[in-house]
């Protein structure tokens, strides 16, 4: 098979952690459809786990950053772009820059759980809370997110210990089914695959993060590229030279 016969879409993870990515290779390669290729980037700076304000927002320029970078040594064109975070640093710049469709895993994430009705988050870490509120926010969401219950581990501690991520996480999705919400979603990249096994703990539908992503993506259930080539609409100065070449 050419490489022009298959769909080719990018995973960003914004974390510099190589785990997580190895995490979403675990998940989301088995489910890509035939010919389709997911194409895996890491950021090449910035914080192991993305855990607070700052570490978003320079996720944010991290994922500019892998996206230009695919775009310059990656001859095949792309179908779209994942960002791999439950926070989605960069959303709206790559959306505005990628010729493709762009989507994260928190958007992802709200589009599927609101075609159920009102939902909750459960996520790990506390500073979570304030951004995925804007976020829902800006995504036009608020109104169906009702609840988020934010455990005191990080994604990358829950990442680790998964035995105590199961017990962890399992009291906070029952914490959360109680606030009238017709589902859940588990959000973290470090948390993909986790619904599987929380499931029979949990009276309500589970959304995996990570696979809601990979389905919004390749059902084009998400925004649509809003314009036809790839480019930034800036003037760089101090920048990668591939932040030139896209």
């Amino acid at each position: 098979m050419h490489l022009t016969d298959s769909r080719r879409f990018l995973l960003i993870n914004p974390n510099t952690n190589e785990q997580t990515s190895e995490r979403l290779r675990k998940v989301l390669l088995p489910r890509l459809p035939q010919h389709v290729r997911l194409d895996v980037r890491t950021a090449r700076f910035g914080a192991q786990y993305i855990a607070c304000e700052a570490s978003h927002a320079v996720a944010a320029h991290a994922c500019l950053d892998a996206w230009a970078n695919d775009l310059a040594e990656v001859p095949q064109p792309l179908d779209g772009v994942l960002i791999g975070c439950f926070g989605d640093p960069g959303l709206f710049a790559l959306r505005e820059s990628s010729a493709s469709p762009v989507t994260g895993l928190a958007e992802a994430s709200f589009i599927q759980a609101a075609q159920r009705g009102p939902f909750a988050i459960v996520t790990g870490g506390e500073r979570w809370k304030p951004m995925l509120v804007r976020l829902a926010q800006a995504l036009g969401h608020d109104q169906l997110l009702r609840h988020i219950e934010t455990v005191a581990p990080s994604g990358a501690a829950l990442q680790a210990d998964p035995d105590m991520a199961i017990r962890c996480l399992t009291e906070a999705c029952r914490q959360a089914a109680r606030t009238g919400v017709e589902s859940i979603i588990l959000g973290g990249a470090g948390l993909a695959g986790y619904a599987s096994s929380l499931q029979a703990h949990c009276p309500l539908p589970l959304i995996d993060s990570a696979t809601a992503g990979l389905e919004v993506l390749l059902g084009h259930l998400g925004p649509s590229a809003t314009q036809n080539v790839n480019g930034f609409h800036a003037q760089w100065k101090d920048m990668p030279p591939a932040f030139n070449r896209s």
